[in-house]
């Protein structure tokens, strides 16, 4: 796929993603714009996952720790054929099987999750298990950055480094903000690669909204042997729609209708920029 066929990918989920959320009337808008360049490019070039293949023993493995922004996986998974549009537009009805976090009703969500802080130890262990089987998949791991004050990420990561995980690739995406404000007010976490690599990673910086850059990153995993990979995707929390771009009072919000009319003008303005 190239780099203007991907770019068109992530303006639709970004659409479909809104259209998701106005259904449902709930949505974390901001954390899920935030994250939809890195779900485009894990999904489109770099894992190897299909809908017909859900349960080769040899599929890479992803796990959506920051679960709550589960309508911009639903949004990926539904274009990818995981899943029908219909599922998707049916968050949180009732008997639907499509709920507000990822569970495994959903073709293709390989693990429950939502309680913050839970998908790293998930995923270390199944790298585990991968090593343990001699098998050669991969796990990736899409982290919150307001999620990291979670102690159970940080025992995670000491098992990662312990068990020299280099199947194991985390990814932050560092936006910033999370419900109460800034990352760095609420609870600090920087110097935040030094932690990582204290812990035994191997630490690589990316913009997490560039999608070449993000394709060059993923494809260069693992970036050591012997060591997990660590990603810190430096993103904009409502990516893509200028008016919920850094803002924190969108990272649970629903868009009015004049607001859904302004954000698709937007994306369809960006749409045929690319033409």
């Amino acid at each position: 796929m190239n780099n203007k066929a991907l770019k068109e990918k992530s303006i639709l989920y970004r659409e479909l993603t809104l259209e998701i959320i106005t259904a449902a009337n709930a949505g974390h808008t901001g954390g899920d714009l935030s994250c939809i360049d890195i779900l485009n490019v894990l999904y489109n070039r770099i894992m190897n996952i299909a809908p017909d293949r859900l349960n080769d023993p040899d599929r890479d493995r992803y796990v959506q720790s920051k679960g709550h922004a589960a309508e911009a996986l639903y949004a990926v998974l539904t274009e990818r054929g995981f899943m029908p549009k219909e599922w998707a537009l049916q968050v949180g009805k009732y008997l639907s099987p499509v709920t507000g976090h990822p569970t495994r009703n959903v073709p293709g969500v390989e693990q429950n999750t939502g309680a913050l802080g839970h998908g790293l130890p998930v995923a270390v262990g199944m790298a585990v298990a991968g090593k343990l089987d001699g098998k050669s998949y991969r796990v990736f791991c899409l982290m919150g950055d307001g999620e990291l004050a979670e102690g159970s990420i940080w025992e995670a990561s000491m098992a990662a480094g312990n068990y020299k995980l280099d199947n194991l690739i985390a990814i932050v995406d560092r936006n910033g903000l999370q419900i109460s404000g800034g990352t760095e007010e609420v609870m600090s976490l920087e110097p935040l690669q030094a932690k990582f690599e204290a812990f035994g990673f191997s630490v690589s910086e990316v913009d997490g909204n560039d999608l070449e850059a993000l394709t060059t990153v993923l494809q260069s995993v693992p970036f050591e042997r012997g060591k997990p990979s660590l990603i810190l995707a430096k993103t904009i929390k409502g990516k893509g729609i200028s008016y919920m771009e850094n803002q924190a009072n969108w990272h649970h919000k629903v868009p009015s209708v004049d607001q859904l009319h302004t954000a698709h003008e937007e994306l369809q303005a960006e749409r045929e920029a690319l033409a």
